[in-house]
């Protein structure tokens, strides 16, 4: 049986994979909200609000 292939490291490959799924959650969240017409600040406001870190 021919051993596991890793794009970078047994350790490192998962950490990647979470990055980059981060970032393409994070990318499409900031366009929609854009064409919703809202700033990234009230965007990050609305994060705030429904994880309960609202300063209020």
């Amino acid at each position: 049986m021919a051993p596991p292939a890793y794009v970078i490291s047994r350790v490192a490959d998962p950490i990647f994979a979470v990055f980059i799924g981060l970032s393409a959650a994070a990318l499409r969240i900031k366009r929609e909200e854009g064409e919703k017409g809202r700033t990234t600040q009230q965007t990050v406001d609305v994060l705030r609000r429904r994880i309960g870190l609202s300063r209020s």
